[in-house]
């Protein structure tokens, strides 16, 4: 079996070795502060917090929120600033993280490809008075590749403009804790099979990928990488980690986001559709760093209720509650940009949002009848190797 080593790009190397900044550097303080100045950010009671009547009680709130999570207890340490993955995104890939504010304003709620009322402004404050029928339909023709669905390419340490990720937490009692760790993008790309142009389905707009990973204890025990409708699970032990030698690494695959755990080449799979090993491929490498905590808001998860709780008692919640499609519903045949390919679409329909990933879920990877593998060696995503069971492996029923 043979697996790619990762590469580096010329252009741009990843940064120095450096330790992740202080708990007093991550977390949600970080990020309501990061919403606040640019969007229009309301507090627990829907005020702006941009009204001068407010903003003192705004800043006053924040104030707080920083003295309390200066020292951060040992747990949260590793949910908020330690255990978190960092992402490397494919060099050549045009699509990167999206701001989900850009998105939202570039897209007009539609169902069955007609416009329908939305509240104004719509925003992630609103999004959830919107149905679950309704598709965030782009704007502009996606086939014209406008500029706002290729997202926004992070900075040398790793940091995006606007809000491109969200990390949830889900905490089930006596020290387990699952934390998602949600990236958005625009456009997902979705690959050409056997190389070939003409062969290209799985487009959408709208992408969102996570990771989750399972702490026992205040500690990280195994990771989950999403990948197209299912993904890989493995031990946090075995997982490749950033320079700080704890945050587990994610690699992006070029185009379609899904997130593996090594770089080099991966069996695209499909469900309901058995291509060969090899016929369809993710590419992976160690290009262009990205760490999505420095973007991200922070939200608990009440599994018994449904429902979440920003934890800096600012960022908007309501847009969680949306149960709609993030893009565009997939277009008929009747449409010129559209081709059936096997049966697949050439565009297919936007994605759901964050609460349908299953953040309620009991094995570590999403409900979908299969056993959970978790993966006690590294190993790229395979046809040959998928329903292998190895040694080191722990098999949830």
């Amino acid at each position: 079996m043979n697996i790619s080593s990762s590469t580096v790009s010329d252009d741009q190397s990843p940064p120095p070795s450096q330790p992740y900044p202080a708990a007093r550097s991550c977390g949600p303080v970080q990020s309501s502060l990061a919403y606040a100045p640019s969007r229009t950010a309301f507090n627990a009671s829907g005020l702006d917090a941009r009204n001068p009547a407010n903003a003192q009680r705004h800043f006053n709130h924040a104030r707080v929120a920083s003295s309390e999570h200066t020292h951060l207890s040992p747990a949260r340490e590793w949910t908020w600033c330690k255990g978190p993955p960092v992402v490397y995104l494919h060099g050549q890939d045009p699509y990167l993280p999206s701001d989900l504010n850009t998105h939202i304003s570039h897209t007009t709620p539609k169902v069955n490809f007609n416009g329908v009322s939305a509240p104004n402004p719509l925003d992630l404050n609103s999004l959830n008075q919107l149905g679950g029928d309704v598709f965030l339909t782009s704007n502009d023709d996606i086939t014209t590749n406008p500029d706002w669905i290729k997202g926004v390419r992070p900075d040398g340490n790793g940091k995006t403009e606007g809000i491109t990720a969200t990390v949830i937490v889900n905490d089930k009692g006596n020290g387990n804790v699952d934390a998602f760790y949600m990236y958005f993008y625009t456009y997902n790309w979705g690959g050409e099979v056997l190389g070939l142009s003409s062969l290209n389905f799985g487009n959408h707009v709208g992408d969102w990928e996570h990771n989750m990973v399972r702490f026992a204890n205040g500690q990280p025990e195994y990771v989950w990488y999403s990948q197209h409708a299912n993904g890989q699970a493995f031990k946090y032990s075995v997982t490749e980690k950033h320079t700080d030698n704890l945050r587990p690494i994610a690699y992006s695959a070029n185009g379609s986001h899904a997130n593996y755990a090594i770089g080099g080449t991966h069996d695209h799979t499909i469900p309901n559709f058995n291509l060969p090993g090899g016929v369809l491929e993710d590419h992976t490498a160690k290009d262009v760093f990205w760490d999505p905590l420095q973007s991200s808001l922070y939200y608990q998860f009440h599994a018994d209720s449904n429902t979440f709780t920003a934890y800096d008692g600012t960022s908007p919640v309501n847009w969680l509650d949306f149960s709609g499609h993030w893009g565009d519903q997939e277009y008929p045949t009747s449409d010129k940009r559209q081709v059936k390919i096997f049966g697949q679409a050439k565009y297919s329909s936007g994605p759901t949002g964050p609460r349908d990933k299953q953040l309620g879920r009991n094995n570590v990877c999403p409900d979908n009848g299969k056993d959970c593998i978790i993966r006690g060696i590294l190993v790229p995503r395979s046809a040959d190797v998928d329903e292998q069971i190895f040694a080191d492996d722990v098999v949830q029923k």
